[in-house]
């Protein structure tokens, strides 16, 4: 009998829906906390969420087959030591694309429209209008520039479409012209981008390259009314240089799914900010994706016990793997899954 770890945060019924997608073949244990790693030198397969996974406990683990990632960030793993082990690190691409694309699109309204700020003011008894009409806009008329146009960056751009705004976008591989012809969409410079979105939303993840992407000189170049939306992830931004940049009003506001560091610590001066939404990193968190998430991850951990092909649109350490494994990869279908 093979063993699942949860490892990290899981919604009960999130669990039940796991349990209840494998054979007896398969035995499940729990790991909420960094202290209780031992444990998981009894397991094959790992389903990670929040925690960290760095090389020292990776190699200390003798069962391991699969680090299997809940959703598609991979930053607190180390790749490349799991691949010295032969072991794939796998994502869930697109499973919680529409989810964290809508949360996106919500934090341009609560911050454009002052949502926080109006339902303060109704709950303590202030029906208050003029003052706030005056700082509020609509998407509709805007330019929308995403950094990162993947499967998330994609229904970002429809969706601002749909309201009326124009979307240019910058990422590290431009699309074909005509695919952007399709989509409605112009590539710029990230330079470029900057200067001229009135919204510039982040869609890319965190990675030696793209930490602190957005900084104090990034944010110079950002209109004074322009907002930043950020659902990827936190270390993306430098945190000083963001919170500088909004209590002095060299950018406008901001909504931030994420942070540098997580959980937000009760004297961050961000939490001070009017003009700033915070949510606790929920972009992807909603039950509907969680039972599409929870069937990918329990389908690629029968597919490699099997020993058959995962999605290689999954794997993101193909290259620090080696021999029959890598192979096995290569044949898989990068549509598997769509």
């Amino acid at each position: 009998m093979e063993t699942i770890a949860f490892m990290g945060p899981y919604d009960a019924a999130v669990k039940k829906i796991m349990r209840k997608m494998v054979s007896k073949d398969f035995r499940f244990i729990e790991v909420t906390d960094m202290k209780d790693t031992d444990q998981l030198k009894e397991a094959h397969y790992i389903i990670l969420r929040v925690l960290r996974m760095e090389g020292g406990l990776i190699r200390e683990l003798p069962l391991l087959k699969l680090i299997q990632r809940w959703g598609v960030g991979f930053d607190k793993v180390d790749i490349a030591a799991a691949g010295e082990r032969n072991i794939p690190v796998a994502v869930t691409p697109g499973m919680n694309a529409a989810s964290v694309a809508e949360m996106a699109v919500l934090h341009m309204l609560a911050v454009y429209r002052k949502l926080l700020v109006l339902h303060g003011n109704v709950v303590n008894g202030k029906w208050q209008r003029p003052g706030i009409a005056s700082h509020s806009y609509t998407i509709c008329g805007k330019k929308v520039g995403l950094i990162g146009l993947g499967n998330i960056g994609k229904l970002v751009a429809k969706q601002v479409q749909a309201f009326g705004a124009e979307v240019q976008y910058y990422d590290m591989f431009r699309l074909q012209p005509v695919e952007e012809l399709r989509l409605g969409i112009q590539y710029v410079s990230l330079e470029e981008l900057l200067k001229n979105s009135d919204i510039v939303s982040l869609h890319i993840p965190l990675t030696d390259s793209t930490r602190h992407l957005l900084n104090k000189d990034t944010f110079r170049l950002m209109k004074k009314n322009a907002i930043l939306i950020n659902t990827a992830r936190g270390g993306i931004i430098q945190e000083s240089d963001l919170i500088e940049a909004l209590s002095s009003h060299k950018i406008m506001g901001a909504g931030l799914d994420c942070l540098e560091t997580e959980p937000v610590s009760t004297d961050n001066p961000l939490l001070k900010l009017d003009n700033v939404v915070l949510t606790p990193h929920m972009g992807g968190s909603t039950m509907d994706t969680s039972v599409n998430m929870a069937r990918h991850c329990i389908e690629n951990i029968v597919k490699v016990s099997q020993g058959k092909p995962l999605p290689t649109r999954d794997i993101v350490n193909a290259k620090y793997l080696r021999g029959r494994l890598t192979k096995i990869i290569k044949r898989a279908s990068a549509d598997s899954y769509r």
